[in-house]
């Protein structure tokens, strides 16, 4: 299981952070300077940008990554483990607190962190070279597998909840962690002071185990953790680093990446849209959603029956919520199975969960046998509970309620198989109802998307409850009894009240019913329609019902499906509360730059989609080139003869109230653990390469997308070719030189090959240019530039006095249309190719129409950099077609195939 590209990004930003982190050397600094780049200064007038970091936690940085619910946010942090390490001092314990809100939670997450056959556990593992032991509360207690020399030498998780760790909480079992423990005691051997100890506290408690390890803190659905008491108890554990993780980040988060919720559904992640349907009674919600249930799975069966090699089983699950013991009229768990059996479901089929009952333990709901259909529950079935095969939530609260879905809703998002299936059908979610007060339960299930991480806009909603009388005359009174279902040729007619499609959005209808309506729905397309119908008690839906929800199963995926492809890249990045300076196009030049496309290289593949065959093209990633690239057998020549002693320390140091730099200082050997180093030199010549190999492979970090097995395996290969003294010196003193050397020629070998792998498929045309890249509405430069005539936008993004030397030439030209200063980090046009995403520095339009890309170079510029980019910039321009050009441009310096600024003005005004 390897991350997606909108984890990558995730991933990404962490990592870019840590790099100013470690750059600036200061936790606030850090943060700020990070946003500043990203989307330009904080103006605390108009809002615009990011507010200042919030310090919260003594030295450690505290960060938010926001990824909606379904987003993989567990998977997510198991690779941002490998990134924080990578970037703090190496020889200190890896060790994790892994904190949950949750028991059901609490389990979940032990297991797939565990679990060999996991995932989450194969990624661990994969990342730290098979050297991880998770532990729950009672491991830790006593001391189970749990020494200080076990730590030293793995990735030590911590999974623990909240509550466990509030220092003022009741539970007797809980408080065991501040009280005096003999099993830890060989910890507190290890004490050089108690500066440590938790004031009121046994040294040997394991609160201050823990604080001595200062651990990195998994902070998991953060939001549950905003009290003074839950600051405190992350206060208490002594962190390095804190990384939230939440859909919905609390006030005080200092977030540092968020991800579109739309990007979930991009990438096959949740079901959506989401179907709502209200019913006349609950009856008639128990009836639909068998019938429901019954389609979807027969259409599950056709997808895997007609794919035999690739298909992949579903068995749709309808979760029903039922009410608690209140009410003599409340349909209580008790009730819902009794109905459901009256109809004949086979009680295999059926599954409890309550806070009393759990008939879900030791059940496999994914498993090809496992007959379970239906599960009843109230709302025991919180966050943290998934199963991609359940598709239906049936609400069957009482009629005079607003149905409360917020703990359930989150449980039907996610995607069987995170895969696009052939029916929009199985790509949906439904919500069935049967409440007067059906417009507040739209905005309580808004409310719950929100919450999720999502906008609100990402369902469908349908009101059955007043239809006509002659439409109502359709349905009668009949025994209970599953029908077939065949769907009519007809839809009955249907009245709405909120159409997306009608122009007219400011009526009010006979309910007082407009546009805002449903205030926190930004985009009225992708909102709300419902239609009402008044009809008697009935277990039969009508044929015609399964066709209205079809209807809106159709017009909701193809309103997603538009709206993901309309948005812009700026609409992607950056969420509605996060207030950015964006500049638009100038008004005379918008015709002319509207007709822009710029072409980019494609490449032709198999289809990826489950039920195609055949081939497509899609956009090239330099990652596609490196497919077979074989790291392990790839030549190891490199020279370490100027191998010098480079060891370093970076410790955090208090400069002034809540403001903590990163100090960095030069280690002497004789702070070395010289018991460590004797240790491994005393082991034979395999066995110190068997653990240099895993130290470098961990210090090297992540090369994607070269496997870790595979860097392993060619840093074993470097390390076999050493001799005695060469082993010694990366034990000793160098092995941060050896590890820049080796990354370096790891970096030069696939560069190699991808620039072979990409001339190879432009030869057969496997890869080629097409036109793909229009210039946006408006962009958002961090930092401005001085305005230069003839600019594209309203302002445009800075640049260094090269730069603007080149510009302001270029731009007198007479010949010039405009000019645009394109923008980096994925903001703005790249060429892509065998180097990673090459961002030319302007794009200049003359008034032929002629596109001119210039990259330019001062003199302080990396040759080998250059001559690549070169290469690639002239192979794009060839490709793309006459009305492109590509010209790179020094001060001083040449290079071949380059031009001087004089050079180019010439070049330019013949244009």
């Amino acid at each position: 299981m390897e991350l997606n590209k909108y984890q990558k990004d995730v991933i990404n930003d962490l990592e870019t952070y840590l790099k100013y982190y470690q750059q600036v050397q200061a936790v606030d600094a850090a943060f700020n300077k990070y946003w500043e780049d990203k989307i330009g200064p904080y103006d605390p007038v108009s809002g615009s940008g990011m507010r200042p970091y919030k310090a919260a936690i003594p030295k450690a940085a505290q960060v938010c990554l926001k990824v909606p619910t379904a987003g993989g946010k567990t998977f997510i942090a198991c690779n941002a483990l490998k990134s924080i390490f990578n970037a703090f001092a190496q020889g200190v314990p890896k060790v994790i607190v892994w904190l949950v809100p949750w028991s059901n939670l609490l389990e979940q997450t032990k297991k797939s962190l565990s679990n060999p056959d996991h995932p989450y556990c194969q990624k661990l593992n994969s990342l730290f070279s098979h050297r991880v032991e998770v532990y729950e509360k009672s491991d830790l207690l006593y001391a189970t597998n749990f020494n200080p020399s076990v730590v030293n030498e793995q990735v030590s998780i911590f999974v623990l909840s909240f509550a466990s760790l509030r220092i003022k909480t009741r539970n007797k079992e809980d408080r065991k962690i501040y009280q005096e423990n003999g099993y830890l005691s060989l910890f507190a051997d290890l004490y050089k002071d108690n500066r440590h100890i938790l004031e009121g506290t046994d040294e040997t408690a394991l609160i201050n185990v823990i604080r001595l390890l200062n651990p990195v803190v998994i902070v998991d659905e953060s939001h549950n953790a905003e009290s003074d008491l839950s600051v405190e108890m992350i206060k208490n554990l002594n962190p390095c680093f804190v990384l939230e993780l939440t859909a919905t980040p609390k006030e005080s988060s200092n977030i540092i990446s968020y991800v579109n919720a739309l990007e979930l559904k991009k990438h096959n992640m949740v079901k959506l849209p989401v179907i709502v349907c209200n019913y006349h009674d609950k009856n008639e919600v128990i009836s639909s959603a068998l019938q429901l249930r019954e389609k979807l799975e027969n259409l599950a069966k056709e997808e895997e029956e007609a794919n035999v090699d690739k298909g992949r089983y579903i068995r749709p699950i309808v979760l029903f919520q039922a009410q608690p013991k209140t009410d003599d009229d409340n349909t209580t768990f008790e009730k819902v199975k009794e109905s459901l059996l009256e109809l004949q479901i086979p009680e295999e089929q059926i599954k409890i969960k309550t806070a009393n009952i759990n008939e879900l333990s030791g059940v496999v709901l994914s498993d090809r046998n496992c007959p379970v259909r239906y599960i009843i529950t109230v709302n025991a079935l919180k966050e943290g509970w998934d199963c991609p095969f359940a598709y239906i939530l049936a609400s069957l609260a009482n009629k005079s309620s607003a149905v409360d879905v917020e703990q359930i809703l989150g449980r039907i998002l996610r995607q069987p198989y995170v895969a696009q299936h052939k029916s929009d059908w199985l790509n949906s979610s439904y919500v069935l109802t049967s409440s007067s007060k059906f417009h507040e339960t739209l905005n309580n299930i808004v409310a719950v998307l929100q919450k999720s991480g999502f906008s609100g806009e990402e369902y469908r909603a349908k009101d059955k409850t007043e239809e006509t009388g002659e439409e109502a005359a359709q349905i009668t009174n009949q025994k209970p009894q599953q029908l077939p279902l065949i769907i009519d040729d007809e839809i009955n007619p249907s009245k709405i009240y909120f159409n997306p499609n009608d122009p007219n959005l400011e009526k009010i209808d006979e309910h007082g019913r407009g546009e805002n309506t449903y205030e926190n729905c930004r985009d009225a397309r992708l909102c709300v329609s419902t239609f009402s119908m008044s009809c008697h008690t009935s277990f039969s839906a009508s044929t015609s019902e399964i066709q209205t929800i079809g209807k809106l199963v159709e017009s909701g995926n193809e309103d997603l499906k538009n709206h993901i492809e309309n948005r812009s890249s700026e609409e992607s990045e950056f969420p509605e509360e996060l207030k950015v300076r964006s500049y638009e196009i100038k008004d005379g030049f918008k015709e002319s730059a509207s007709k822009i496309v710029l072409p980019q290289f494609y490449l032709t593949i198999p289809k990826s989609e489950f039920f195609n065959n055949g081939l497509e093209d899609v956009l090239l990633n330099r990652d596609s080139l490196l497919e077979d690239f074989k790291l392990s057998n790839q030549d190891i020549n490199i020279d370490f003869n100027a191998a010098a002693s480079e060891l370093y320390k970076v410790d955090l140091e208090q400069t002034k109230k809540d403001t903590y730099i990163a100090s960095l200082s030069k280690l002497d050997e004789p702070i070395l653990k010289e018991s460590v180093i004797k240790y491994l030199l005393s082991r034979p010549k395999d066995a110190q390469i068997e653990s240099l190999a895993d130290t470098l492979t961990s210090i090297i970090g992540n090369i994607y997308p070269i496997p870790d097995h595979e860097i392993r395996k060619y840093i074993q290969r470097i390390l076999e070719s050493l001799d005695f003294e060469q082993l010694h010196d990366i034990i000793v003193s160098k092995k941060y030189t050896y590890r820049d050397k080796i990354k370096a020629k790891i970096q030069a070998l696939a560069e190699e090959y991808a620039e072979e792998q990409f001339n190879k498929y432009l030869d057969i045309d496997k890869i080629f240019a097409k036109p793909a890249y229009r210039l946006p509405d408006r962009i958002i430069p961090a930092q401005l530039s001085p305005s230069i005539a003839k600019s594209l936008y309203l302002r445009e993004g800075s640049m260094n006095m090269f730069e603007a030397k080149v510009i302001v030439e270029i731009a007198a030209l007479p010949n010039i249309a405009f000019w645009h200063r394109n923008l980096e980090r994925g903001k703005g046009f790249c060429i892509n190719g065998f180097k990673s995403n090459h961002y030319p520095d302007f794009m200049v339009v003359t008034k032929s129409g002629r596109v001119v890309v210039i990259e330019t170079k001062g003199d302080d510029r990396d040759n080998s950099d250059s001559e690549a980019k070169n290469r690639l910039g002239k192979t794009w321009a060839n490709k793309a077609g006459a009305n492109f050009k590509y010209f790179m441009v020094f001060d001083k310096q040449y290079m071949e195939d380059t031009l001087t600024l004089d050079q180019l003005k010439e070049r330019i005004k013949e244009l």
